[in-house]
């Protein structure tokens, strides 16, 4: 197992500085666990016997990123932060913050941790693991277990709940019995949790589990969701298999990847209260509004769209420009993602769905459509003013110019100048003839 274990030069670094000073510095943390499970690992976090002012003192370029829990960030000859923190023991916590004192052991600074696999340290300078709580026999039988009584862990830090949560789906491991027992009891007490800690532990589990389902399903069984987001307490399966088919290898990054995951967790909310949910938990304006929109025409389209492509034949090139106007350009792609990965997982759980080559082929279509023909008022040939140099005013403008898209949408030949002021004189007509001469 040790020779997994290969820390960057500049964390080894670190660590002989403070060891030739006389302060015993082990490697703790995500990374120890990830290098012994084989996956990749990048930030190194060290522990050591150093107060926080021996540790500034130490090394040339510090960051206090949070001296009051004994953490100073060190930073490496390439800008590259390392968290440093000081051994330390809990003197007393509220469920979300707590008050900590130095002078603790390495195994007492281990005890404080959550579960065995993150107890885990590695001595760069001995090359060797301490281990108290077991936490490789663990990640050997891939089993997520508090250290010490789960119930003390989970009052400790509601957090712990969800995190626990996340590493059982992200490593797919299960969760020890009693630990498992503690995270329901503490559902109903995560309310406690700050929005903020809610969302970031949201944003990881689409970051970093493979199959979100898993995780979102165990917040569901636990009660996670009914204390934390009611509305997404009566999910379904399929809306969570939905989510895990929205991995979308081929978008470019990940926050666009995490973004179109998030439309998927919401994709059943009740309508309308997208928007309102993530602000809550203190998504940006722009992000409540974009997911919302993407969840509000997906609930508005998804039941057309599934008969459109109903069979074998594929829905004309006016359909596809009527859903295009509706979602609008920029939107309907994400709208087609979430009804590919519904039908994906309908047809995953042997039911009934469009045939996956058929909305791959409308998918194509419908951007190219809807980037090429004439799907906004923006793109008519015509505007507001040219429509007032004929008579038309007022609100009438907005609607003449509504009922030139129509019918642009079904021919986009129609779309020139002649033909949209032609068929606006004759509207004006039409409207004179039925309201009669003035007496």
């Amino acid at each position: 197992m040790i020779s997994k274990l290969s820390p960057p030069k500049a964390v080894l670094r670190i660590a002989r500085t403070l060891e030739k000073a006389g302060f015993e510095t082990w490697c703790v943390g995500g990374a120890v666990r990830d290098a012994l499970l084989g996956h990749p690992h990048l930030d190194w976090d060290l522990a050591t016997s150093a107060r926080p002012p021996q540790i500034r003192n130490l090394f040339p370029r510090t960051v206090p990123v949070g001296i009051a829990f004994g953490t100073i960030g060190v930073l490496d000859d390439d800008g590259i932060m390392h968290e440093v923190t000081t051994f330390r023991r809990d003197v007393r916590t509220d469920g979300r913050h707590a008050e900590v004192e130095f002078g603790a052991t390495l195994d007492e600074d281990l005890s404080r941790r959550d579960y065995t696999i993150n107890a885990i340290a590695y001595s760069p300078a001995k090359k060797i693991l301490a281990d108290p709580f077991k936490g490789q026999e663990d990640l050997e039988m891939g089993i997520v277990r508090s250290v010490g009584r789960p119930g003390e862990r989970m009052r400790e830090d509601r957090l712990r709940a969800l995190r626990g949560l996340r590493f059982a789906a992200r490593f797919e491991f299960e969760i020890e019995h009693d630990t498992w027992d503690a995270i329901v009891a503490s559902a109903p007490h995560l309310g406690r949790l700050s929005a903020e800690r809610v969302k970031q532990e949201i944003e990881k589990t689409m970051d970093q589990v493979k199959k979100p389902s898993r995780a979102f399903s165990m917040w569901h069984t636990s009660g996670a969701f009914a204390t934390l987001i009611p509305a997404l307490a009566d999910m379904q399966s399929l809306d969570l298999a939905t989510l895990d088919n929205l991995c979308l290898p081929g978008l470019p990054g990940r926050p666009q990847r995490r973004t179109m995951r998030m439309i998927g967790l919401f994709a059943a909310a009740p309508h309308g209260q997208v928007p309102g949910i993530l602000k809550a938990l203190r998504f940006s304006n722009s992000d409540a509004a974009w997911i919302g929109s993407i969840v509000g025409h997906w609930q508005a389209l998804g039941n057309e769209m599934r008969f459109a492509m109903t069979g074998d034949s594929a829905p004309p090139d006016a359909v596809l420009r009527r859903w295009a106007a509706i979602a609008g350009r920029t939107r309907l792609a994400s709208v087609l993602r979430v009804a590919g990965a519904r039908w994906t997982a309908e047809r995953q759980a042997g039911l009934a769905a469009p045939r996956a080559e058929l909305v791959a082929s409308v998918y194509r279509r419908a951007l190219r459509i809807a980037y090429r023909d004439p799907i906004e008022v923006a793109d008519l040939a015509v505007n507001g003013r040219d429509l007032e140099k004929i008579g038309i005013r007022g609100p009438e403008v907005g609607r003449t110019l509504r009922l030139l898209l129509e019918s642009v949408i079904n021919d986009p030949a129609a779309n020139s100048r002649e033909s949209l002021l032609d068929a606006a004189r004759k509207r004006v007509e039409s409207q004179s003839e039925e309201d009669g001469p003035q007496h």
